[in-house]
């Protein structure tokens, strides 16, 4: 199966490496492990653990060597690179750059940036599209999409400069929701800025193009689509990334090195120094082979699970949803505080007594929580986010586990 069978799907579900993985609770029963913590890690496709299995016979060299491995090595490489492309609908002339997750992207954009670029975030970002910065103007959470474009808007109008750039996020890591990622990108480029994706939570589940959405610049990481190996790619705009200081200075970024002078070489090398994580690259690449050829199983799946959950827990007294813009559209993920139960008791409770694992804090996403609870007497709260590892025994045996709490 190669990328290029895009119009392909099948029906069926791809097998993950932890199906059967079975907790043995503090009594010896033995029960299936319920997995509703993908919106931190994805368990591992069985295809994904073949192909890097493979992958790593002929492990070698990338680029540094002319004998048979480091060759095969070096093919499986820009391989990778092309299969990224085609999953994120890249331009021709866009550049592919692996990296080590979604916050390494984000840090290697933001050094990218032309002198005194003006980036604008919304406060309600996980803290890798917050973060990395160093001018950005943090607009306030908001709590429709329209309020999402309004806030826009007004602060692309009032505050100009020759280089800008709107980061948002295509769904929230903490409610699963979506945003308006055409509606921003449009705007965005009505007033001459540029509009970077964080795709990390959106990728798992429906179809990113960069074209169709006229986005610059998309990031994801291959923990959140099933692929372990700590891999990311930031995928976009190449005249930015070849006008840019090496991400980081070394062998394989450069053209040529005299004593007095290093020049570096344009193209995603520039910002690939050092020996690169292939098997990382084979292991994202795969996996977005995968979920094209899945595409439509897994998200008559998801949607399955997401409405089982949420119609659940809204029926259970004492639990509350936690919604940025009112639910509707999104991934089968839901954050919820219980009254009387501090979200670590919840989730320690859960993973303890009913071998079910899920997240409690903030999420990496300090403001949008304070946010989201400051009606609340708690300051934390506990994520449940299903996907390919979930089943709806899981999601009853966890609104099961919550009434009994």
């Amino acid at each position: 199966m190669t990328i290029s069978d895009l119009h392909r799907t099948t029906t069926a579900l791809p097998q993950l490496v932890s199906e059967g993985l079975s907790y043995r609770d503090e009594d010896g029963s033995s029960v299936e492990y319920a997995h509703l913590d993908h919106g931190a890690t994805t368990p591992t496709f069985r295809a994904v653990a073949d192909e890097v299995a493979a992958a790593a016979v002929t492990y070698s060299s990338v680029h540094r060597g002319a004998g048979f491995a480091s060759r095969v090595t070096s093919s499986r490489y820009e391989a990778a690179r092309e299969t990224v492309a085609a999953f994120v609908g890249a331009r021709t002339d866009d550049h592919v750059v692996f990296t080590r997750n979604t916050t390494d992207s984000f840090n290697l954009l933001a050094r990218a940036l032309p002198e005194d670029t003006l980036v604008f975030v919304f406060a309600s970002e996980h803290h890798a599209a917050l973060l990395p910065w160093g001018d950005a103007l943090r607009l306030p959470v908001p709590h429709s999409h329209d309020e999402a474009v309004a806030l826009l808007e007004q602060a692309l109008r009032n505050h100009p400069a020759e280089h800008r750039l709107v980061v948002a996020t295509g769904a929230s890591n903490v409610t699963g929701e979506h945003w308006p990622i055409e509606r921003l990108a449009a705007l965005a480029h009505e007033h001459d800025a540029r509009f970077a994706l964080d795709a990390a939570q959106v990728v798992p589940h429906r179809r990113v193009d960069i074209d169709a959405l006229g986005i610059d610049y998309v990031a994801f990481s291959g923990h959140k689509i099933y692929a372990p190996f700590g891999a990311g790619v930031l995928v976009g705009r190449s005249d930015w990334l070849d006008a840019a200081t090496p991400y980081l200075a070394g062998g394989g970024a450069t053209a040529r090195v005299g004593l007095d002078e290093t020049e570096w070489t344009c193209g995603p090398a520039r910002h690939e120094a050092g020996s690169p994580n292939v098997l990382g690259a084979v292991a994202l690449a795969t996996a977005c082979e995968i979920i094209t050829e899945h595409e439509q199983a897994i998200v008559d799946h998801e949607q399955a699970l997401r409405i089982r959950l949420l119609a659940g827990l809204q029926q259970i007294p004492g639990v509350h949803v936690h919604s940025l813009f009112g639910g509707g559209d999104g991934a089968p993920v839901a954050t919820i505080t219980v009254d009387g139960h501090d979200s670590s008791e919840v989730a320690r409770v859960l993973g303890d007594d009913h071998g079910i694992g899920v997240r409690d804090g903030k999420f990496c996403a300090h403001l949008l929580v304070d946010d989201l609870l400051a009606e609340h007497e708690q300051d934390t709260a506990v994520r449940i986010s299903a996907g390919l590892g979930t089943t709806s025994e899981h999601i009853d045996r966890l609104l099961g586990a919550l009434r009994a709490l």
